[in-house]
């Protein structure tokens, strides 16, 4: 559609960003919104068509030409580094290194107490400290393409008790709450000896250009936001979505259903509709927290409790 972009979703929390997808025009949107370009940490990229990916050669410029010298980590499927290395063809010679994930099996893991841009593979979810964890998983389409979880965790809150009972100097208090272990007076303190119980984080789910899994309703179990494709909007387009690999409002919604979300976001539509909020209902029927997104959406996702 001519006033519609392509697709491309920009997440923030604390200053660290990751963008899923880079369609074409992408560098627009983001002048638009405001975001900025040198402080991206991730790129996360769905599958390898145009609509998902061929704003990045440019996008990658426009960071080099900006000051960034720090390298940045590119996630995408199987086969995702030969494309991108194809494409960077157009603006070899950057000012800062590119390391591509092709299809990761472990959680991927940003630090957010750490200066550092790099990720860090590991083999499970880690509540221990202030991260954002990435998740992957391999989706129906007619090319090899992933989906992603993104969950930000939170440090438990400090407990004075349990510091006191464990018998940790206060002058090291602030410290281990950061997460940071501490030697001090030849003695090893660990941070879990001043926190307290574990606290409810914020996980959102990105899932676009495939058919409903099994598997999907499972990734995304309990996300505050499920993000997902909804291609066609007609229950009648039903053999158009299984013939090309996507889906409809219908089926996305029951995926919501299954997964137990808390809110579904509509997105990539067809070029067909028009006016995506004229289906909106075929969704709301089967998971009514459904709300439809456009170019400029924005939404800021709170913690529940402090």
């Amino acid at each position: 559609m001519p006033n519609r972009y392509l697709s491309s979703l920009l997440m923030n929390y604390k200053g660290r960003k990751i963008l899923i997808d880079c369609g074409e025009g992408t560098q627009v949107a983001m002048k638009i919104m405001k975001t900025g370009f040198k402080a991206l940490d991730i790129i996360c990229i769905t599958h390898a068509h145009g609509d998902h990916l061929f704003g990045l050669p440019g996008l990658l410029s426009t960071l080099g030409n900006s000051g960034r010298i720090e390298p940045i980590t590119i996630i995408g499927p199987s086969g995702i580094e030969e494309i991108i290395n194809g494409l960077m063809v157009a603006v070899s010679g950057l000012p800062y290194e590119i390391n591509i994930i092709e299809n990761p099996k472990n959680y991927l893991s940003l630090d957010l107490l750490a200066n550092s841009k790099q990720l860090r593979q590991v083999n499970e979810k880690d509540f221990s400290t202030e991260n954002i964890m990435i998740e992957a998983l391999e989706l129906d389409h007619s090319l090899p393409c992933l989906g992603y979880n993104f969950y930000v965790f939170r440090r438990p809150k400090f407990s004075p008790e349990k510091a006191t009972s464990n018998q940790v100097p206060k002058k090291i208090w602030q410290k281990l709450q950061t997460g940071e272990a501490v030697n001090y007076q030849n003695k090893m303190y660990e941070p879990y000896m001043v926190l307290g119980e574990k606290r409810k984080g914020i996980k959102l789910s990105y899932i676009t250009d495939t058919r409903p899994l099994d598997t999907i309703a499972e990734f995304i179990k309990d996300s505050d936001l499920f993000i997902c494709e909804g291609t066609y909007g007609d229950n009648n387009d039903l053999h158009k979505a299984i013939k090309n690999k996507h889906m409809t409002f219908s089926e996305a919604a029951e995926l919501a259903d299954k997964g137990k979300v808390a809110e579904l976001l509509l997105t990539h539509f067809s070029p067909a509709i028009n006016e995506p909020e004229e289906y909106k209902v075929n969704a709301e029927s089967i998971f009514k927290n459904t709300i439809i997104g456009y170019d400029g959406f924005f939404k800021s996702l709170t913690f529940e409790e402090e």
